[in-house]
């Protein structure tokens, strides 16, 4: 059995929280972790490029010594450094990260000062009141502790759609080996490009159902068969997540898609309308009486109904069906509509890439602009940029731009910009001075968290009261699965941002995707537009623009509601704030 690039970076992400827990040095954990985010979308499977003796450090974020350890994972299936580490960190702490409000320092310190070593042990701590007697803890951090453990509910047991992605990538190529078919795709909330999706669903148009199930059980990465039919069959994988096969005419392709798309409150008011109109409705066509009307393609099954197509990310029944029904749907957004990207790090801060790396990085994606905003100081975990060194990237900034005018005619250039970080009182992290020779300011909150709402939205706007402020970064500090977002208005602060000038981003990092969908559509109702940024820390994270763009068109966004659709001399006008 071919352990898949998911498994792989598992045991990366694995390695990487546990050494930080234990206090290992930044940059071992960093490469790890990086290696972890990157390899789940990478085009081709590492055990095949291992087999043919491909050089694994010309991949994005893989230098030698992960090259070496993932040889050793694929020949092997195991990774002898997380087992030492397993030795000394037990794996359990791992659950404390996910419970919020608990760095990796903190875990350890709960571990060597109470003998913590799960939520249960954490549990006890707590209600015995003896965590506030730590040194660094406090009564407050206690209460917090005891309100989120009396909120948790347990890890999610939903896959991120990035992992999704390179779950089933692999499996499709798989399937297409099969005879006789006419078409094959991924439905469910993946097509619907929920962020997290539960069971994947695989749909196959074909006229010999038995091969394709028969090929189907047999992929190497089944670790259990649940059913297995001529028409149908369910398996779980060994990364634990269930996949269903449906096997469907080809006559039947449209109607199936659309069933097995969801979501099922939209499907049940499609067919609500269809009974209005004496149709029945079902994964195998429309009928009036026994006589099939629709269902090859899904376009056929809304036009039974009275309705244009309905894009898969708005069939969620938040008033797609009374938009469609008025001709007010909007043109959703596409990837062929970006222009840049107006966030992203260089191995200045924490990135991986150089200036360079990163530019001609953008340019092979068509880009016109890409912003480089690496952090400020406050953040020095990362080594962020004081007023000099920023000064000093600006300068390197503009001679890289003199060369790239002439590389690429004119047609692209680096944008010079900053992550600025939000101190607590709302101030920015540097000098108005530095901060006006850029091109735009990305400003963030990375610490102070835990802030009362009202204090928290008061930092935020009263940052956006700076003539430099531009977009506010990561909006509500999420970690989809790992960190709530931390309490603040954002119905006032998106009021407040858009009576200033200022834009709110939509971060297209699959562990963030912050903003919602459903702030995405309120920022849309208020008139507010928003920057889809990939926050890219290494060339291959400039690619994760899809997550943002899929995100985006769940929130309805169209392309007038997304800054960086425009050319540089449109941004630029966007950006001023005079």
């Amino acid at each position: 059995m071919t352990i898949q690039n998911r498994e792989i970076a598992a045991i990366f992400e694995e390695i990487a929280d546990l050494l930080e827990i234990e206090g290992a040095e930044a940059f071992r954990v960093r490469a790890y972790r990086e290696a972890a985010g990157v390899i789940p979308g990478l085009g081709e499977d590492l055990a095949d490029l291992v087999a043919a003796g491909a050089d694994l450090t010309e991949l994005p974020s893989v230098g030698e010594a992960i090259a070496k350890k993932i040889e050793v994972i694929v020949e092997t299936g195991q990774l002898p450094q997380l087992e030492a580490v397993r030795q000394r960190v037990p794996p359990s702490l791992r659950e404390l990260l996910h419970l919020g409000g608990l760095g990796p320092k903190r875990v350890w310190a709960l571990h060597e000062g109470l003998g913590v070593a799960s939520l249960a042990d954490l549990r006890g701590a707590v209600e015995a009141g003896r965590v506030h007697e730590l040194p660094g803890f406090g009564e407050k951090t206690e209460a917090q502790l005891r309100e989120r453990l009396a909120r948790w509910q347990g890890p999610s047991s939903r896959t991120p759609l990035i992992e999704a992605e390179g779950l089933v990538r692999p499996l499709l190529e798989y399937l297409r080996g099969a005879p006789g078919i006419a078409d094959l795709t991924v439905a469910g909330s993946f097509r619907r490009r929920r962020e997290t999706v539960g069971d994947l669903d695989i749909l196959v148009a074909c006229d010999d159902g038995g091969a394709v199930a028969e090929r189907f059980v047999g992929y190497g990465a089944v670790a259990e068969v649940l059913a297995h039919g001529e028409t149908r069959a369910s398996v779980r994988l060994r990364s634990g997540i269930q996949v269903d096969l449906r096997v469907v005419p080809t006559a039947s392709w449209g109607a199936a898609l659309h069933y097995f798309t969801g979501s099922k409150a939209h499907n049940v008011a499609v067919r609500r309308r269809g009974v209005e109109r004496g149709l029945k409705i079902s994964e195998y066509g429309v009928y009036r009486g026994d006589e099939a009307i629709a269902g090859r393609t899904e376009e056929s099954i809304y036009a039974a109904v009275g309705l244009p197509f309905i894009a898969p990310e708005l069939r969620e029944d938040r008033g797609e069906i009374e938009a469609a029904e008025r001709g007010a749907l909007p043109a959703l957004v596409t990837p062929d509509d970006i222009r840049g990207d107006l966030h992203a790090h260089t191995d200045a801060t924490d990135g991986q890439d150089s200036l360079a790396a990163m530019a001609e990085a953008a340019a092979a994606l068509g880009y016109e602009y890409l912003a480089i905003t690496d952090h400020t100081k406050h953040l020095g975990v990362v080594h962020g940029l004081d007023a000099t060194r920023l000064a000093a990237q600006i300068d390197a900034i503009d001679r890289l731009n003199e060369r790239l005018a002439e590389q690429y005619q004119g047609r692209f250039q680096i944008l010079k910009a900053s992550e600025v970080d939000i101190l607590e009182d709302g101030s920015l992290d540097l000098p108005d001075e530095i901060l006006a020779r850029l091109d735009l300011r990305v400003a963030s909150i990375h610490y102070k968290f835990d802030l009362p709402e009202h204090r928290q939205t008061e930092r935020v706007i009263r940052a956006m009261d700076n003539r430099h402020f531009n977009i506010l970064a990561h909006p509500t500090g999420r970690l989809i699965g790992a960190r709530e977002p931390y309490a603040i208005d954002l119905e006032r602060v998106m009021r407040a941002a858009l009576e200033r000038g200022c834009f709110l981003e939509l971060n297209a990092q699959p562990s963030r995707l912050d903003l919602t969908e459903l702030a995405c559509k309120q920022a849309k109702e208020l008139g507010l537009k928003v920057a889809i940024s990939t926050d890219a820390h290494s060339r291959a994270g400039l690619e994760m623009m899809r997550f943002g763009i899929g995100q985006a068109r769940r929130g309805w966004l169209a392309a007038d509601d997304v800054i960086n659709t425009r050319p540089l001399a449109a941004l630029r006008r966007l950006l001023r704030r005079d």
